[in-house]
């Protein structure tokens, strides 16, 4: 595996985050240039997520040897970075402390990780689902090469709410700035992970024991939780996803009760700070509805 950007001078090495499956039963690399910060404590875990899943499932034919489906390979690291990033793991870690804080303080600390969290993954879901509409659009030729830029940056108002800094035309073509559009890799999967992450999460913390709210949940070293999803990768792509899911969770749908229960205290928190005014409420949007 690379973890660290090579010291060579002469050496050009792409450090896109990545892991590998050899097919040899044996050979399983990462290939990163890892900097000591929370985001690649973020990113390894996310890359050991692949790397366990292709270790459990390696017994399974060629053919069985994926994830249950996409949204599955990459939601496994981040549901257990879901664990590790909680004040619990840091401190068990060492690399947080509570010394002397007050009940306030910590309230007030947890409240800013989980916005922080919610920047990280709230954020991220109306942008995992317009790249691939906007994709899928242009394969069935609704959209036309002259409309490119233009029906892009329309989404990404219509879905984030953001427009572009500085004026763009049907000259530019933003949306090719985004690897996986210039690579044709889909992006659906990673929309789907953000949703099944956290409920293969709560399920983990149920079987590890786990009281108290969700996102204080934190199930190292728990065999119960630990097997529960071992034997859901061991599975592979040799059952339908939704079996899959169903002995992970005992759902045969994806649900979002569990990515709303895990931000439910910053929720309450916003709704008081803003009188009711959260996000794009003031603009009218019924936000049940959608």
């Amino acid at each position: 595996s690379m973890l660290v950007r090579p010291t060579e001078k002469d050496r050009e090495v792409q450090c896109h985050a990545s892991a590998f499956d050899f097919y040899n039963n044996d050979t399983f690399r990462i290939k990163m240039c890892t900097e000591v910060n929370m985001n690649y404590f973020q990113t390894i875990h996310h890359e050991m997520g692949h790397i366990e899943y292709f270790m459990a499932y390696r017994h399974r034919p060629t053919v069985y040897r994926e994830g249950a489906n996409g949204g599955f390979h990459e939601a496994i690291g981040d549901t257990i970075a879901l664990s590790v990033r909680s004040r619990k793991h840091l401190q068990t870690l060492g690399l947080l402390e509570d010394a002397n804080v007050s009940d306030e303080e910590k309230k007030k600390s947890d409240i800013n990780y989980l916005m922080n969290q919610a920047l990280l993954k709230l954020a991220f879901l109306p942008f995992g689902y317009l790249v691939d509409k906007w994709r899928w659009r242009v394969f069935s030729g609704e959209i036309t090469p002259d409309k490119y830029n233009e029906e892009w940056w329309k989404m990404r108002l219509e879905y984030q709410g953001v427009t572009s800094p500085v004026p763009r035309t049907n000259a530019d073509f933003d949306p090719g700035a985004k690897f996986h559009v210039a690579a044709n890799s889909q992006y659906i999967i990673y929309f789907a992970s953000f949703l099944l992450q956290f409920q293969f999460y709560e399920s983990m913390c149920q079987a590890s024991g786990h009281t108290g709210p969700l996102y204080t949940c934190d199930f190292y070293r728990s065999k119960e939780a630990g097997e529960k999803l071992l034997n859901m990768l061991k599975l592979g792509g040799s059952k339908h996803w939704k079996e899959a899911l169903k002995q992970m969770t005992g759902d045969t749908y994806i649900r979002t009760e569990p990515f709303k229960k895990y931000f439910q205290p910053l929720i309450d928190f916003l709704m008081n700070e803003n009188k009711g005014d959260v996000g794009w409420a003031k603009a009218g949007i019924n936000w049940e509805r959608a």
